[in-house]
C-alpha cells in the first residue's frame, strides 16, 4: 500500500513537473495562421478603426499580443505569400510579383518545415504560388491537404465555377461568361458563395485533426475586390448590418466583408475551444498587404491605412506594414502589445523552433518565439527589412531601427526619400538631406539584399500627377453614416 502511495506521488509530481515545463518551454503547439487578403492597418478596431465593427478579432487581441510594427513580405499579393511561405525577403525569394510563376521542387516551404516535425498540414484559402499540374501546387509542397483557389486572379471571383481540392477542380453552380484557365469573370449566375464553403473546410479541417497536431494556412479572399467587377466589386451575398448606411454600394460591400472575415475568426477561435486546443494552439493573424482602391472601393472612406502613408501598391508603411495578431491562452499575456520589428518571413524560423526542428539554411528569417512569451530580452533584431517592387518603374525600400529609405522608380539616379518613422510615422517629411551617412548606409543594403533574377524586370511607368497626401483623420463620410 505504502509503495502504491508512493507510485502515485511520484506520478503526481512528474506531472506537475510536466505542466510547468510546458508553461515555460510549450512543446509542438498547433498553429494556425489565418492571412486575410488587402485589409489594412486600420481597417480593425484594436487598431483605431472607428466605424467597422471587429469584435472578434479586437476580443483576439484583448486576450493575445497585438503587433504594432509588423510587416507583410510586399505590397502585392503572390510575393507576400511568396515570402511568408519560404522566409526569403524580396531580394532572394523565387516568386517576386503577380505573375503566372510556380514554386520548385527545391523551394523549402514552412508547411514541409512542419510536415517533417510530424504535422499534419493544410491549406483552405488562396495560394497564389503554383497552376495545376505544375510543382508548385500546394500538395507539391508540403500539404497535406488543399481546398481553394491556387491562382490570385481567378480568386478575384467570389461565385467562381470551381474551386480545388488537392489537384482536381471541384465543380460549382455558378455561371462566369467567358471564365478562361485562370480567369477572373462576373458570375452571373450565383449560387454558392466560395467565402462560405473556405471557412466551412477550415473548420472540418480542424475537427479531423483535434487529436494530433496540426499546421493550418486558412487565407481567405476577404476583403479583396473582384477587380473585374469594377464599381461593384465587393461581392457578398448581402450587406448585412450595413445595408441602410447611407454610402456608395462598394463601401457597403466592404464593411460586409471586413464583417464576415471578423466572424470566420471568431468561429475558428470557438472551434479551438469546443475541442479544448486553445492553451496548446498558436493563432496568428494577419494581411498579405495594406488597403486596396479596387472593385469601386476608396480606402480613405473607412480610414483603411490609419495613420500610415500609401496603399497597396506602395512601398510606404500602408502598403506593408499590417495588422498582426497573435493568441495563445496561457503562454501569450493577454493584452499586450509589442513593438518588435518583424515580417512575414519570421514564420519558418519561429515554427521551426516550436516544432523542435532545425530551420532551413539561408533563410531571411529570425523566430519572434521569446517576444511571444514575453521574454524581449531574449529577442533577435533584423539588421534591416528589406522589400522590392516591379510594377509602375519599380521601388526599393529598406527599415534599420528608426530609418527607412524609399528608392523610387528603381535606378541609381532616382530619387531617395529617407525617413524617421519614430517622428514621423506618416512619412511626410524626407530627411535624406540631413542625414547622408545614413543614406549612405542603408544605400548599401540595398544592393546587398537584391540578388538579380532573370526572369523579374522592372515594367510599367511611374505614375504621374500628385496624389492628396493621407491625414489620417477618420473617415468623413463613414462617420456621416
Amino acid at each position: 500500500m505504502l509503495r502504491l502511495v508512493s507510485l502515485c506521488l511520484v506520478l503526481a509530481a512528474a506531472a506537475s513537473l510536466a505542466e510547468l515545463v510546458d508553461a515555460v518551454e510549450p512543446s509542438r503547439p498547433n498553429i494556425v495562421f489565418i492571412l486575410a487578403d488587402d485589409l489594412g492597418y486600420g481597417d480593425l478596431g484594436c487598431y483605431g478603426q472607428r466605424v467597422l465593427r471587429t469584435p472578434n478579432l479586437d476580443r483576439m487581441a484583448r486576450e493575445g499580443m497585438r503587433f504594432t510594427q509588423f510587416y507583410a513580405g510586399c505590397t502585392v499579393c503572390a510575393p507576400s505569400r511568396c515570402v511568408l511561405m519560404t522566409g526569403l525577403h524580396m531580394g532572394h525569394c523565387y516568386i517576386r510579383g503577380n505573375a503566372k510563376v510556380n514554386l520548385r521542387p527545391q523551394d523549402v516551404t514552412v508547411a514541409e518545415v512542419l510536415k517533417q516535425a510530424g504535422y499534419q498540414t493544410g491549406l483552405v484559402g488562396k495560394w497564389g504560388l503554383g497552376h495545376e499540374g505544375s510543382t508548385g501546387v500546394p500538395t507539391r509542397q508540403g500539404f497535406d491537404y488543399f481546398f481553394g483557389y491556387l491562382d490570385q486572379h481567378h480568386a478575384h471571383n467570389y461565385y467562381p465555377t470551381f474551386l480545388l481540392r488537392n489537384e482536381t477542380r471541384v465543380r460549382l453552380p455558378n455561371v462566369v461568361p467567358n471564365e478562361d484557365r485562370y480567369g477572373g469573370g462576373v458570375a452571373t449566375v450565383r449560387r454558392v458563395y466560395s467565402g462560405k464553403l473556405l471557412i466551412d473546410e477550415a473548420l472540418k479541417f480542424i475537427d479531423q485533426h483535434k487529436d494530433e497536431p496540426f499546421f493550418l494556412y486558412f487565407a481567405p479572399t476577404l476583403p479583396h475586390a473582384n477587380n473585374e467587377a469594377r464599381n461593384r466589386g465587393m461581392e457578398v451575398p448581402d450587406y448585412g448590418p450595413w445595408a441602410d448606411r447611407p454610402w456608395p454600394e462598394p463601401e457597403k460591400g466592404f464593411a460586409a466583408m471586413v464583417s464576415m472575415l471578423d466572424d470566420q475568426v471568431g468561429q475558428v477561435l470557438r472551434r479551438l475551444r469546443r475541442h479544448g486546443l486553445e492553451r496548446r494552439t498558436l493563432v496568428i493573424f494577419s494581411s498579405d498587404n495594406g488597403p486596396h482602391r479596387e472593385g469601386g472601393h476608396n480606402p480613405d472612406f473607412f480610414d483603411s491605412n490609419g495613420p500610415l502613408r500609401g496603399i497597396k501598391r506602395d512601398l510606404y508603411e500602408g502598403g506593408i506594414r499590417v495588422p498582426t495578431i497573435a493568441w495563445w491562452p496561457g503562454t501569450i499575456a493577454p493584452g499586450t502589445t509589442s513593438d518588435h520589428i518583424g515580417y512575414f518571413g519570421d514564420l519558418m524560423a519561429t515554427v521551426a523552433e516550436l516544432a523542435g526542428v532545425e530551420c532551413p539554411p539561408d533563410r531571411d528569417s529570425i523566430s519572434f518565439l521569446p517576444t511571444l512569451l514575453g521574454r524581449p530580452q531574449e529577442q533577435k533584431q533584423h539588421k534591416y527589412l528589406y522589400w522590392e517592387f516591379y510594377e509602375r518603374g519599380g521601388a526599393q525600400a529598406v527599415r534599420e531601427g528608426r530609418w527607412k529609405l524609399v528608392r523610387k522608380p528603381w535606378n541609381e539616379h532616382a530619387r531617395v526619400e529617407l525617413y524617421d518613422l519614430e517622428t514621423d510615422l506618416g512619412e511626410r517629411h524626407n530627411v535624406a538631406d540631413k542625414h547622408p551617412q545614413v543614406v549612405k548606409r542603408l544605400l548599401g543594403y540595398l544592393k546587398e539584399a537584391h540578388r538579380p533574377d532573370p526572369q523579374w524586370k522592372v515594367r510599367g511607368r511611374p505614375r504621374r500627377g500628385k496624389r492628396r497626401p493621407r491625414t489620417g483623420s477618420p473617415a468623413k463620410g463613414a462617420l456621416r453614416g
